[in-house]
């Protein structure tokens, strides 16, 4: 938690070259995300009033801050704010899909991959007067989405094993926000020798020129890193970025104790690139992909980090220049 005051000198400071002609802005909190409170939302919402018209509004549920943004768009806010986790991204970015209302970030989850992909700091306040200093220099621009069903994300989706880990952390809030990182390496764990080592769910990813790959987990990037472990990012897949009109990604073979060392080595090691493992497949440059379960089992999705159900058939569709974004 910043020290009380920092916020609030923020805003003073800001305040006092404010322009008169302050843009609104829309912050849309998760009051339940890993490092926000009330205190800290009231501090943050008092500094940005430095330089914007604030309105604030905390989601109840899920999906809410998809309902929330969509208003906001119809109500005519200059920017949308997801203060929250990247599941909160997710959720607005779905709402101002195909508006012309800029979508910004505050970091207030355990990863914020996208606030940092946007330019953003990790840092609430640093974060804060990022955006303060926006304001004398607004310039939104246009960056892509990527549909799966009937669901956008904004970096990256997962069918398999990392959505199953997925679903597993966030399905205890307590331990997610209390051990961070470390306990979605705990649950990768369990996962993996519960139902991955016997019989994992099999599936097939078909590109669009007819190529098929075959394997037990399939990770789809619109942008690099796919993800964080802590500071650490995780670059699984090369090539694609947010505006580039493209996918790129992974497809993991198989998954035996013999063969995950040397996976988690090369997701986390520097230097090293995961696609050259021998039971890693990579593909790039594509703007679709249809994923199907091959055994009928469905297989859990997820997508910018969250779980959204299981699937036997999933459907990939670049949106190029969906979103309005500001960093």
């Amino acid at each position: 938690m910043p020290p009380i005051d920092t916020l609030e000198r923020l805003g003073e400071s800001f305040a006092l070259d404010a322009p008169t002609d302050r843009k609104r802005m829309l912050v849309i909190v998760n009051p339940y995300a890993t490092t926000v409170s009330d205190r800290l939302k009231n501090l943050v919402v008092y500094a940005l009033q430095g330089r914007y018209e604030v309105d604030a509004i905390d989601t109840k549920g899920k999906n809410d801050a998809t309902a929330i943004a969509r208003e906001a768009a119809l109500e005519g806010y200059d920017v949308v704010v997801a203060f929250g986790g990247d599941g909160t991204v997710n959720e607005a970015a779905n709402g101002l899909l195909g508006s012309d209302t800029p979508l910004s970030c505050l970091p207030g989850g355990a990863t914020n991959v996208y606030a940092r992909l946007l330019g953003i700091p990790n840092d609430i306040v640093d974060a804060t007067e990022h955006l303060l200093r926006v304001a004398d220099d607004f310039t939104p621009r246009k960056v892509d989405l990527v549909q799966v069903n009937d669901r956008v994300f904004t970096f990256c989706a997962g069918l398999g094993l990392d959505a199953a880990v997925t679903e597993r952390v966030d399905s205890h809030p307590r331990l997610k926000h209390r051990f961070g990182a470390y306990y979605f390496m705990y649950a990768g764990l369990a996962i993996f020798t519960t139902r991955y080592v016997a019989k994992p769910p099999r599936m097939n990813v078909t590109l669009p020129d007819g190529t098929a790959l075959e394997g037990v987990t399939a990770l789809v990037q619109n942008a690099d890193p796919y993800s964080y472990f802590k500071k650490i990012p995780l670059h699984l897949a090369e090539g694609a970025s947010l505006s580039s009109g493209d996918v790129s990604g992974v497809v993991l073979k198989r998954s035996t104790p013999t063969i995950m060392p040397g996976v988690i080595y090369r997701m986390l090691a520097p230097n090293a690139h995961l696609s050259r493992h021998r039971a890693v497949e990579e593909f790039a440059g594509v703007d679709g992909l249809v994923v199907t379960s091959t055994d009928g089992r469905p297989i859990p999705l997820q997508v910018d980090g969250d779980h959204i159900g299981d699937v036997t058939e999933a459907r990939f569709t670049v949106l190029p220049q969906a979103l309005t974004v500001v960093g």
